[in-house]
């Protein structure tokens, strides 16, 4: 088998490891973190793309922004480190950008959608 042919099947966000005991908390302090010019947090509006969480309690995070011109696009990626790092347990924080694949309201949870007034 080839890279390509390896790379090909690959999915294209990597699974969050929700089984690991702190993944609830890493979530609900990503929940604080705001888009500034949407009124909905980043894990509703579908920004995050993965948690992974180490057996050293490192995690990592892959998001997104909803537009790769957004004008926190520097920014971001610290206010999401810095509201997972308190949480009890966690060890370090890891925070990528990505945008592939890009973000698509259809990756907004159904809360983020009712409040936007898209249901």
């Amino acid at each position: 088998m080839t890279q390509a042919e390896k790379i090909e099947g690959a999915p294209l966000i990597e699974p969050s490891t929700t089984e690991h005991p702190l993944y609830d908390s890493v979530v609900e302090a990503c929940r604080t973190v705001y888009d500034p010019e949407i009124p909905v947090n980043i894990f509703d509006l579908g920004l995050v793309y993965t948690i992974q969480i180490g057996t050293e309690n490192d995690v990592d995070i892959m998001m997104t922004l909803t537009a790769p011109g957004c004008p926190v696009a520097g920014e971001m990626p610290g206010w999401v480190a810095d509201a997972v790092e308190p949480v009890a347990g966690v060890k370090s924080v890891n925070v990528q950008m990505t945008f592939d694949p890009p973000w698509g309201m259809e990756m907004m949870s159904d809360e983020a959608r009712l409040e936007l007034g898209f249901m």
